[in-house]
């Protein structure tokens, strides 16, 4: 009988290693980001009432404290109410609090604004992720399976790779395709816009088309058995997509990768990380308009995170 041969294992790629160059900085800027100070400040202060409009007696400004008060310490609203009731009067004495219910209700509809973003081209990384609205904990499900009674809504984010500043975002139904919410991604997106990439999920000649409007170069691997020449009813195709495909049989799926720089779109995978550490992986809102609402928030809290300081990493080995 043959003997067979006992091959070495192949030894895997030794992990690249990162040294944090900035660290007493960022070290401040994470103590920076539990301080009530950044929320309930002198400004907010001043324009906490309404000014104008019958009935209405807290501006949005207060109504945004106190619901960035609630996503970042994990609050519900009548504790939101409880603990915004305790600061106003340690730093603010007689300063009016909103009811909890006020705090709902106010919740559909705010308005959010935008964070700002730095000037000149950006490199645009977008990918999405489930937030969990009720059902089972991973425990329940390891032990006894899950049940049919779970609910999830589906993010979609928008990265700048630069700083790491979600630019755009948007929260829909669960069963909603990645590929149509590109456009309305791309659509809140305000000044110029160097490259954007995605993975698989939003290739498509629509979503390559939306990003070439936009004025930018698109960098999302193609389907497995994709073709370089377009199907013929297509009008008007876009060629940025036959192109990878053939660039991707030329030099191989890797070398792409790295010449097209692709594999900074992880970043946003980084985002979503984020933003399930820090804030929470579920949405405690139970109708969608106030879901919306309360994911805007969370991307502003994260935005004004990032604002403070982020670490500034070199490669040593």
């Amino acid at each position: 009988m043959a003997q067979k041969l006992r091959t070495r294992p192949h030894s895997p790629t030794p992990k690249p290693r990162y040294r944090v160059t900035n660290w007493p900085d960022y070290n401040r800027a994470l103590v920076a980001r539990g301080s009530v100070t950044l929320w309930l400040s002198d400004e907010v202060a001043r324009g906490w009432r309404a000014r104008g409009g019958k009935g209405c007696v807290y501006s949005d400004v207060a109504i945004r404290c106190g619901l960035s008060l609630r996503a970042v310490f994990g609050l519900t609203l009548r504790q939101a109410q409880g603990f915004l009731t305790s600061l106003a009067n340690q730093l603010l004495p007689g300063l009016p609090v909103p009811h909890y219910s006020t705090l709902c209700r106010r919740a559909a509809g705010l308005d959010i604004p935008a964070s700002p973003r730095r000037p000149g081209p950006v490199h645009l990384v977008i990918d999405s992720t489930g937030l969990k609205v009720f059902g089972e904990g991973e425990w329940k499900v390891r032990q006894h399976g899950f049940s049919k009674r779970r609910l999830w809504r589906k993010l979609h984010l928008g990265v700048d790779e630069a700083t790491g500043m979600i630019l755009t975002h948007k929260l829909t139904l669960s069963n909603v395709h990645d590929g149509p919410v590109l456009l309305k991604l791309l659509d809140q997106i305000e000044g110029p816009l160097e490259q954007v990439s995605a993975d698989k999920a939003y290739d498509s000649f629509g979503c390559h088309k939306a990003i070439l409007a936009k004025g930018a170069r698109p960098v999302i691997p193609p389907r497995k058995g994709a073709a370089i020449t377009p199907p013929p009813r297509l009008k008007d195709p876009p060629p940025t997509r036959g192109a990878i495909v053939k660039r991707i049989h030329e030099i191989g799926s890797k070398a792409w990768k790295i010449e097209a720089n692709y594999h900074r779109r992880s970043l946003a995978e980084t985002a979503m990380y984020r933003t399930k550490t820090l804030i929470g992986p579920t949405l405690k809102s139970h109708t969608l308009p106030n879901q919306k609402t309360e994911v805007a928030i969370t991307v502003n809290c994260l935005n004004r995170f990032t604002a403070l300081g982020m670490p500034v990493s070199v490669k040593i080995s």
